[in-house]
């Protein structure tokens, strides 16, 4: 049998102990899957049973029986529809670090907070109530945001079923997020030369050393890094190539379309890769470039972030995150000129305007000259064009 279009239903036939087939309708009806028993299937030449076209017209009236019953909202709340919504986004194959991450918005913050409430009676004073909330417990405007896309995702979902009329989150002001502090940190040429030669010993030193040099000089994510292959690397065409992730221990794709690129491959890059490549007892094209040397596995993230940390301490620079390393890198471009637009494309950022915080770093010769010559004429008479004009 054909599947059906989304949310219209569906008509099967089982055997029941008798032998005899039966017509079973299945379908959505607010949050819970309701399955009914229809009838009969009519035997080929017999007048007893339900005919398909009979069963058809019977389901129909079955569900929009129970919508008027759901359309009020009265058992649909932000719990119930949530984990349908979280369903409905598996079957559509979201990546499962983004469903982890709605599943914990949706346990620690959203239902808690609204409870058992119908959709349908959650109001915009309502929402404002759970941000107000939320910023008492000290979350940062940012994350709030977050709680606050998931909410309206989930009231979108639940208006398209017909199990709330409006969503009130569209009525709310939401929260600006702290720009007070947008300064990005990385290590300048010096820092980085210190943390390379700062790296403790032990089986992971020339790992970890190849690795923060790859990321300070490629931008490449840590998950990035952490899934790359070595036939990711393009020794003749000087790339790296990015093509997955290594996330809550499952490779996924990257993060968004433009995140799969190719990225310049520096001479020092390349040779230090090509010495870790000569090193490494995993070296065939599918091995990972900065797999554990005694297992060939992803390197264990909180492991690898404690290493890191512990190289800064021993070389005496501050400290900085590992994403960081990937600020490093954007501002080092911007400052030897490469275009905004190529850096986008390096970075693999998805919105420009996420590339535009290197802009302050770009070189601008031109415009102190700009400066120069519209002040030009104080230097041949101090007073010309300052004179005011008396009434």
């Amino acid at each position: 049998m054909s599947r059906r279009s989304y949310g219209t239903g569906s008509l099967l036939t089982r055997r029941d102990v008798r032998g005899r087939e039966r017509w079973i309708g299945k379908w959505w009806a607010g949050p819970k899957q309701v399955q009914r028993t229809i009838g009969l299937k009519r035997p080929s030449g017999s007048r007893e049973g339900l005919t398909r076209a009979q069963a058809e017209r019977e389901l129909r009236r079955l569900i929009d029986a129970e919508a008027v019953v759901i359309s009020s909202g009265a058992r649909s709340s932000v719990p119930e529809a949530g984990e349908r919504y979280l369903e409905h986004l598996r079957g559509l194959g979201r990546k499962r670090s983004t469903l982890e991450d709605y599943e914990s918005t949706l346990r620690v913050h959203l239902a808690p907070f609204f409870g058992t409430k119908p959709l349908q009676r959650i109001a915009p004073e309502d929402i404002e109530g759970f941000m107000a909330a939320k910023a008492s417990e000290g979350r940062a405007p940012k994350s709030v945001l977050n709680y606050l896309g998931l909410l309206h995702s989930i009231f979108a979902f639940g208006q398209k079923r017909r199990w709330c009329e409006h969503n009130p989150c569209k009525l709310v002001d939401k929260p600006r997020p702290d720009t007070g502090d947008a300064e990005i940190r990385f290590l300048d040429q010096g820092e980085l030369e210190a943390l390379l030669q700062g790296v403790p010993g032990g089986d992971l030193a020339s790992t970890d050393r190849t690795l923060y040099l790859t990321a300070a000089m490629t931008g490449l994510r840590q998950a990035e890094l952490r899934a790359l292959r070595w036939r990711d690397i393009d020794w003749l065409a000087g790339r790296v190539r990015v093509r997955r992730t290594f996330v809550r221990e499952e490779y996924g794709t990257p993060k968004s379309k433009r995140s799969s690129r190719s990225v310049p491959l520096a001479d020092r890059v390349a040779r230090e890769l090509e010495r870790h490549h000569g090193r490494s007892a995993y070296g065939s094209d599918d091995d990972l470039v900065f797999g554990h040397p005694h297992t060939g596995k992803p390197l264990e993230r909180s492991r690898l972030l404690k290493r890191y940390k512990a190289a800064l301490r021993a070389a005496g620079v501050r400290e900085v995150r590992f994403h960081d390393l990937r600020h490093t890198f954007g501002t080092r471009m911007a400052a030897a000129g490469v275009p905004l637009r190529t850096l986008q494309e390096w970075m693999g950022h998805r919105d420009f305007k996420t590339t535009l915080i290197y802009a302050d770093y770009q070189p601008s010769p031109a415009e102190a000259e700009l400066v120069e010559r519209a002040f030009a004429v104080e230097a041949l008479d101090p007073g010309a064009g300052l004179r005011s004009v008396d009434s």
